[in-house]
């Protein structure tokens, strides 16, 4: 899990984009739907990057092997609110990431994220 890990802590979205398998299903604590494939993932991924700050993984929790689920905890800012959370990170077989499940916490962090993602991807895809 080395190297996803280094391209989030490196900020690194082409990095961590080359981590992914191509269905890659996303899901993020802020949103109702899952985001399935690179194409869908990586806009979400570049606004992460823009939004939360100082990630910094604090454990590594689990397997590492293909099909098995490996959880990230780590500790960041969002809008000047501490954030914790875990990355639920699956393997496939071919060691490319096909499943990452964000957790955060506090509600009130959760909350900073939705509002900093949403209006970062508003300027990206503004509504008509």
């Amino acid at each position: 899990m080395h190297t996803f890990r280094s391209a989030i802590e490196a900020r690194d979205v082409d990095a961590l984009l080359d981590q992914l398998s191509p269905g890659v299903v996303f899901r993020s604590p802020v949103v109702f739907r899952e985001y399935a494939g690179r194409e869908a993932v990586a806009p979400i991924l570049r606004t992460v990057v823009q939004v939360v700050e100082e990630v910094v993984y604090t454990r590594e929790l689990g397997g590492d092997g293909a099909g098995e689920t490996q959880a990230l905890v780590f500790s960041a800012r969002v809008g000047g609110k501490d954030v914790e959370g875990c990355d639920f990170v699956t393997l496939g077989e071919d060691g490319l990431v096909e499943e990452v499940v964000v957790m955060v916490r506090p509600i009130t962090a959760a909350i900073a994220l939705a509002e900093a993602m949403n209006a970062a991807m508003s300027e990206v895809h503004p509504c008509p």
